[in-house]
């Protein structure tokens, strides 16, 4: 699998990958909605690539498995989305691609990497706990990730969290 700075020709395949993502939240009653949801517009998708904030991870037959986007906010980077196809989902896609992410964050001089997950979804705050991140409690939340939350809760996203991920040097 290749993980690669994603390409204005890889940006009609995004929405399709995270529509496939999505149906994991079929089974989960509360989450159901989620798998029929909306997907990120391709303008949203060419957003993160201009910004230098999209990757794709790439099967061995060239096809897209996977993508995630985020964007630098000062001095951290905030991870706005993984999404892995449904079939592709549980044999280290995510993990890869979480890797490039924490890299990038790293080459960028970031101090920190941010991100908004599901607390009880194990493909969501228990993944990223795994993988180092720390939950942001409540009263430590900085205006921005409060924001972020708030418009979530908004949209329906209930039980949602803040993480961090510190970089380091």
């Amino acid at each position: 699998m290749l993980v690669r700075a994603t390409l204005e020709r890889d940006i009609q395949w995004l929405p399709d990958v995270e529509r496939s993502a999505a149906q994991a939240f079929a089974g989960w009653p509360a989450l159901a909605w989620l798998a029929q949801g909306d997907v990120m517009d391709c303008a949203q998708h060419r957003a993160f690539i201009d910004a230098g904030g999209s990757w794709v991870a790439e099967d061995s037959a060239g096809r897209i498995v996977g993508f995630a986007c985020a964007r630098f906010e000062g001095r951290v980077l905030h991870l706005h989305e993984i999404s892995v196809r449904h079939e592709a989902q549980g044999q280290g896609v995510g993990r890869r691609l979480l890797q490039r992410v924490v890299d990038e964050a790293r080459l960028g001089g970031a101090s920190e990497l941010t991100l908004t997950t599901f607390v009880d979804v194990p493909w969501n705050a228990p993944f990223y706990l795994r993988y180092g991140f720390e939950m942001i409690e409540k009263g430590l939340l900085s205006e921005r990730l409060r924001g972020i939350l708030a418009s979530e809760h908004a949209h329906g996203l209930i039980g949602r969290c803040a993480m961090r991920y510190r970089v380091g040097s």
